[in-house]
């Protein structure tokens, strides 16, 4: 085995290192989610004949996949599946989704929606987004998809 040498080097004082920029997430707001509780509901979106498909769709289905990696965390259904994402939309990279949670007093209301952010964001060509916590419509079992149905064995 070969003997190795150690050298130690005492300074006085610790060289400054930079600081990571911040995530990006974090540079433009930081949101209270939880003002759902006092904002209105936000209108609903008009509903028009099928267009054809565009890029925007493309970026809302990959949203939605993201969305689809979390699951609640007392339910091994994924929160899209479970009912909880009522709205995805996009323009020019802006993502807003308008969300609910099962209860008003769920454990990771303050969680929850920052995760579904951090998600998002984590998309190309999503570049900025905004998520509304909605309390009405409230969320029951019926918005659950099929597949979350026969997961929890209500089906």
């Amino acid at each position: 085995m070969e003997d190795r040498k150690l050298e130690v080097e005492e300074v006085s004082e610790a060289r400054p290192v930079a600081k990571a920029p911040p995530l990006r997430a974090m540079q433009e707001h930081s949101p209270d989610y939880l003002d759902g509780f006092l904002n209105p509901k936000p209108p609903a979106p008009e509903k028009t004949e099928a267009a054809p498909e565009s890029p925007t769709d493309d970026l809302v289905e990959e949203v939605i996949a993201a969305i689809r990696q979390i699951f609640d965390p007392e339910i091994p259904v994924n929160i899209y599946d479970l009912g909880l994402i009522y709205a995805v939309e996009i323009d020019n990279g802006h993502a807003v989704v308008t969300m609910t949670l099962t209860t008003p007093h769920c454990p990771v209301a303050e969680t929850m929606p920052g995760e579904v952010e951090t998600r998002v964001l984590t998309v190309p060509g999503i570049q900025s987004a905004d998520i509304n916590l909605v309390w009405d419509p409230p969320w029951d079992p019926g918005k659950m998809s099929d597949e979350a149905k026969l997961e929890m064995g209500m089906l």
